[in-house]
């Protein structure tokens, strides 16, 4: 008779050295404001998908979308600055 026993083990078993290095958690870090201004922009969506939008609708979507283009251009903009202290780097 086989006995049936669970996978956790097997599944958890590379979890420690798969952790997110502090790098890693820098990088998210880095990249929060443009991931929450997303979500914002979800949300802002999400509310106007079972109705027709309102005037108010479009405007907390149009604010929701400047929001995520802001933040992509300061995520950007740190981007390029931190390339170009490297050196080594093209002129």
């Amino acid at each position: 008779m086989d006995d049936i026993v669970t996978v956790q083990d097997a599944v958890t078993a590379f979890a420690p050295w798969r952790e997110p290095t502090d790098a890693d958690l820098d990088a998210i870090d880095l990249e929060m404001p443009v991931i929450t201004a997303e979500i914002a922009l979800l949300d802002a969506q999400i509310m106007t998908i079972d109705r027709s939008a309102t005037e108010l609708d479009t405007r907390r979507v149009r604010r929701a979308r400047r929001r995520v283009l802001a933040a992509r251009r300061v995520l950007s903009n740190l981007s390029a600055a931190a390339t170009a202290t490297v050196p080594g780097g093209a002129a």
